[in-house]
Formats: structure tokens, sequence, C-alpha cells
């Protein structure tokens, strides 16, 4: 009893299967594999969502520092609410809204 079996002549070729097991096993066994890369490039972008804002951030309270440095007023304004300072001769009242 014969088989006739026929292989294709591309997997006959032994380049050409060299050459497709080392396509297989760079995308799917080797270290630095196609999911792996994926993974990366998302954390990627991530971290350069998160940098530019924090460059927002860093942009926004420099001005306020400026402004707070250059102007009196808002600075009493600032100490006023951020750090409930007064004046002697006033009275503090804080208002605690519930929810």
């Amino acid at each position: 009893m014969k088989f006739n079996l026929s292989i294709p002549s591309y997997l006959k070729n032994k380049y050409a299967l060299t050459i497709g097991v080392f396509l297989v096993w760079i995308a799917f066994f080797d270290q630095n594999n196609l999911i792996t890369q994926y993974q990366y490039h998302a954390e990627l972008n991530k971290l350069e969502e998160e940098k530019y804002f924090y460059q927002e951030e860093l942009k926004i309270i420099q001005e306020d520092l400026f402004e707070l440095q250059s102007n009196p007023k808002t600075l009493e304004k600032f100490a006023r609410e951020k750090y409930l300072m007064k004046k002697d001769d006033e009275v503090l009242f804080v208002i605690i809204e519930e929810d």
C-alpha cells in the first residue's frame, strides 16, 4: 500500500523552511515577541500621556507661583484659603459641608 503524499515544494526547500521557523520563533516564542512589543508600546503611550499631563500641571503651578511672588494680595488670599491664616483682630469661621 503506497501513500501518495504530496509535500508542497516550499516545505521541501530548506531555506524557506528555515526562514519560516525563524519568523514563527521571533513572532511568538522569543523574549521580545509581538505580544510583548505591543505591551511595551501601550505602556509607552500611557507614560507619554502622563508626561504631557504633568508638564501641563507644572506650567499651571509655575504660573501660580509667579503670581504669588509678584502680587501680595494673591499671597494673602492663598494663605487665608489654604492655611486658614487670619489677622489678629479677625474671627475665622470654618464651614465644613457634609455630603
